[in-house]
């Protein structure tokens, strides 16, 4: 009876053994783990909104003088703006800021001995905001013309920004995960496995480049706004488990 139990005993140990080296040779190219992979998501665009600002100012040893001669100069400003075709209500006018002005003065010998009041220096600045960016930009160059009216301008450089740019980011997103999909896909393929399920997904920085540009990127995104043609990209970690 001992015997029979024996020799059942070791024969279910053939049989499980069997098995497990049946199956170690079905898997022995099986590949488990995980995948990750980084994926690119890019779009070249054109800026639809365009901020221009700029600063004008007038001087005077009487202050009431010297405010009088800032509004006509602004009035000049507005005309000049008006006959570009553009609604002077879109203008913005800051708060004008008043300056005293000395000069020092200097003994026979070179010793400074004080100052002396020589006028008031008023300044103001202007600031449009326009989807015509096409008009802005033009009249941002051309600005200069206001000396032949006796009008000093100092114009800075537009900023240029895009209003979709929340609809951008989502098709750059999608655009980043598919592109991370079928790396993992191949990765995959090669590897003799098969993509399994994704375990996680990580959105990296948002950037924003002008187009044909040397600007870095930056570990906490760049955001060009000198540039009216410009270059979006993210970029999405995906973690597959591979079967």
């Amino acid at each position: 009876m001992k015997q029979y139990t024996n020799s059942i005993i070791f024969g279910i140990a053939i049989v499980a053994s069997s098995i497990f080296l049946g199956k170690a040779y079905t898997d022995r190219n099986k590949v488990e783990g995980e995948i990750q992979v980084t994926g690119l998501g890019k779009a070249d665009f054109s800026s639809d909104l365009i901020v221009w600002e700029g600063r004008f100012g007038a001087e005077n040893i009487d202050l009431k003088q010297a405010y009088l001669t800032l509004e006509e100069n602004k009035s000049v400003i507005n005309e000049y703006i008006e006959k570009k075709g553009i609604n002077i209500e879109q203008l913005i006018y800051s708060a004008v800021s008043t300056n005293q002005k000395n000069k020092q003065i200097y003994s026979s010998d070179g010793n400074y001995i004080g100052d002396e009041f020589v006028g008031y220096e008023l300044t103001q600045s202007v600031q449009i905001e326009s989807e015509n960016v096409d008009k802005i930009e033009k009249v941002s160059r051309e600005i200069t013309e206001l000396l032949n009216k006796g009008v000093q301008f100092y114009s800075d450089s537009p900023r240029y920004y895009y209003t979709k740019l929340a609809d951008l980011k989502i098709e750059m997103i999608s655009k980043a995960t598919e592109d991370a999909r079928i790396r993992a896909e191949k990765i995959s393929e090669f590897s003799g496995g098969k993509l399994g399920k994704l375990e996680s997904a990580k959105m990296g920085v948002f950037q924003i480049t002008g187009q044909n540009s040397k600007e870095d990127y930056s570990w906490g995104g760049t955001f060009n706004t000198s540039s009216r043609e410009k270059t979006a990209s993210i970029t999405m970690k995906l973690v597959y488990k591979v079967e």
